[in-house]
């Protein structure tokens, strides 16, 4: 059965480590912070100006004034700190983040990113993305496999207009794990009840994949 969005989150909560910098990029990856395993220190980023973010708020403890990147309403834990972008973007540029989680329109099989433009629609802006791809020492991408014309946007080449070129090493999708070397997805756990022939034909890039590529935990 293929992932929710919040499985999908929950799944790359797993990737992060202990004492750690995380920035979450619009979209799925935003859910991630109501994941953090038990027993990990992170210090969430939001590229807007916030250090120390916390899990979405509950109904009616929503603080119009506290919003992520993507303008949703945030919690902020002890010891969190609010400046402006300008400081906030230094660290991204000094590479003070160790995992950056984007959201994706299309990864290409060499570990190319588009997410931030479809042309002839409408945009505000590229965001962070551009400094993110360029700075963060590891990235991971939180996407949907196919688009809603069942069409996949695990490619040969990116289409779309390029965030970042070769940067892209891990991606989680409804369907699977998929590590990008070698100029291939590889995937190394596939979602339960999930068949890897499911994964290949929702692969349009170049993929390795075992026929004894494991279910992943329970998430």
């Amino acid at each position: 059965m293929a992932l929710s969005k919040e499985q999908i989150a929950q799944r790359i909560a797993k990737e992060i480590q202990h004492n750690s910098y995380v920035n979450l990029g619009i979209g799925i990856p935003t859910l991630v912070a109501n994941y953090i395993p038990s027993g990990i220190n992170v210090e969430l980023q939001s590229e807007n100006g916030l250090l120390g973010m916390g899990p979405f708020p509950k109904n009616g403890e929503q603080n119009p004034d506290l919003i992520n990147a993507g303008k949703q309403t945030i919690t902020t834990l002890p010891g969190s700190a609010i400046f402006d972008s300008a400081i906030s973007f230094g660290m991204i540029r000094a590479q003070k983040v160790d995992l950056t989680i984007l959201g994706a329109m299309e990864v290409s099989e060499n570990g190319d990113i588009a997410n931030w433009k479809i042309p002839g629609k409408m945009v505000k802006g590229m965001g962070g993305a551009m400094d993110l791809v360029a700075s963060a020492k590891n990235i991971i991408v939180a996407m949907q496999q196919v688009n809603k014309h069942g069409e996949s946007k695990l490619l040969q080449k990116c289409n779309l207009p390029l965030t970042g070129i070769k940067c892209i090493k891990k991606v989680v999708t409804e369907l699977g794990v998929y590590e990008i070397k070698n100029g291939a997805f590889h995937c190394i756990e596939r979602a339960p009840g999930v068949s890897i022939e499911d994964i290949k034909n929702a692969t349009q890039g170049k993929l390795v994949i075992d026929h004894n590529v494991p279910e992943m935990e329970p998430v």
